[in-house]
């Protein structure tokens, strides 16, 4: 293998490293709070609370202790947690314990109204977790979005999104007659609601789109067009190099910090996301680049508004390796000029206030784009732990991470929300019915319930972890 392979294996494998870390902090955190948010309450009504796991302990634990009644431990099977309630039909599925006579301290004697308490307790901290946690995002970061309605090169889509009448250089101004002021307005409309029209400026001129599908479905139905992990849409920047990496292809062919590139092989790379596409083009060749060595104080074409050269240009041949990458990274646009932010910072309260309507957005739009799952090929798109795993980003970044663990937390509470029995949810329905009838569940009716709903989420953890091992075997990951 080359140099220049090696150092791609290493970064990549690195890459993963990083970013499984980082889900395993944030799914142990996660774990660990939803099932205090049980056992706290089942504690407080003097319920009995045999276990006390994060992960799975399957034929063995890596570590357990009993402290009073409960044990105490880390199972070695990364796929959730659990607590044991003594007295409670779950997915341990203990019989013989339900076929003794009812103690005291056990779940089935007490009030229907204290279970009912008990099993909302995860889902509860759950929510709580995401306006926490979204508010400390805002108190300690603040806020800065970049500003859609005023980009000097516009910006760039996604085929499927080309396809569908937006073009490159367009400056989308609303989606469904919504303002797009944001970056994450974007997203938010296109998947949180139904988007068929779009105002948008092009060439100077304000031009209205109409779409025969809803956007969001477009993206959904043509995912396989889309490289893996490509956003619908990208602000279009000229490429300037601000960092080169040692022993890269960048390194090898003489790219230094202040470079700006204009073409590969001829053809003509003006923004970031154009070099990208033309390099993934070119994974495993060696390509001549053509560079300017001014191109962080270059000054602008009148014509293009794109920094080009005062001096000329150079060309270099540079190796491309596998990934379809250079080995560099491009000034951001926050160093660029032309370019406004929205910037707001917060005290403590109006942060937490902040982070609630966060919350209810991200719920919100969360539960609207599920629709996609009951359309054709929509089951295709449920992914597992390695598309959660895929989501953080590739560098230690805590306020990245704060961001992904609210929004896991959120799925997490609405999840566990669905009335399936083996999840919360399933266990409140049965406790609802018996508050409103006067009449509790059958044991029989409890077990089969429990099986047949152990089932279907194994099926559907299945399904999702399937898809995924697929992409991951047939390279769309």
């Amino acid at each position: 293998m080359r140099t220049g392979g090696w150092v791609s294996f290493v970064a990549r494998v690195m890459e993963i490293l990083v970013k499984a870390g980082q889900f395993l902090l944030s799914l142990s955190f996660l774990i660990v709070l939803h099932e205090l948010g049980h056992f706290i309450p089942a504690r407080l009504f003097k319920t009995r609370v045999e276990k006390f796991f994060l992960f799975f302990d399957i034929k063995g634990a890596l570590w357990q202790k009993k402290i009073g009644e409960t044990v105490y431990g880390i199972g070695w099977l990364p796929l959730g947690g659990y607590v044991k309630i003594s007295g409670m039909i779950d997915e341990s599925m203990d019989k013989e314990q339900m076929a003794k006579p009812a103690q005291p301290w056990e779940f089935r004697s007490k009030p229907a109204w204290q279970r009912l308490i008990i099993m909302l307790g995860g889902v509860t901290v759950n929510l709580i977790l995401g306006v926490l946690i979204y508010g400390l995002v805002f108190f300690v970061w603040g806020e800065r979005d970049l500003k859609l309605d005023a980009l000097p090169y516009g910006m760039s889509f996604a085929q499927p999104l080309e396809d569908a009448g937006l073009q490159d250089g367009d400056i989308v101004l609303t989606l469904g007659g919504q303002a797009v002021t944001r970056t994450r307005d974007f997203q938010d409309l296109v998947f949180g609601g139904q988007v068929t029209s779009a105002e948008v400026l092009r060439e100077g001129e304000v031009t209205t789109l109409d779409f025969p599908t809803e956007l969001g479905q477009v993206l959904v139905d043509r995912k396989d067009d889309m490289p893996a992990g490509s956003a619908p849409f990208s602000v279009n920047f000229p490429t300037i190099i601000d960092r080169v990496m040692p022993t890269s292809g960048a390194e090898r062919a003489g790219l230094e910090p202040g470079d700006g590139i204009l073409a590969v092989n001829g053809e003509s790379t003006p923004y970031f996301q154009t070099l990208v596409e033309a390099l993934g083009r070119h994974a495993g060749e060696t390509v001549t680049l053509t560079v300017t060595r001014s191109g962080r104080d270059a000054a602008p074409d009148p014509e293009l508004g794109l920094p080009l050269p005062t001096n000329g240009t150079l060309a270099l041949d540079a190796e491309v390796d596998a990934d379809g990458k250079l080995g560099f990274y491009p000034i951001e646009v926050e160093s660029l000029d032309g370019f406004q932010f929205v910037e707001r910072s917060f005290g403590p309260v109006d942060a937490l206030s902040e982070g609630a309507r966060k919350t209810k957005t991200t719920l919100t739009n969360y539960v609207s784009s599920l629709r996609f799952l009951f359309r054709p090929g929509g089951t295709q798109q449920l992914g597992g732990f390695i598309t959660l795993g895929s989501i953080f980003s590739p560098e230690w970044d805590w306020r990245s991470f704060w961001n992904i663990t609210a929004l896991l937390s959120i799925i997490l509470a609405f999840m566990n929300l669905l009335p399936i029995p083996a999840l919360d949810g399933g266990h409140v329905m049965f406790l609802l019915y018996e508050m409103i009838s006067g009449r509790k569940p059958s044991d029989k009716v409890m077990e089969y319930g429990q099986l047949i709903g152990l089932l279907l989420v194994g099926s559907l953890m299945l399904l999702a972890n399937g898809n995924d091992l697929w992409k991951w075997f047939t390279g769309r990951f």
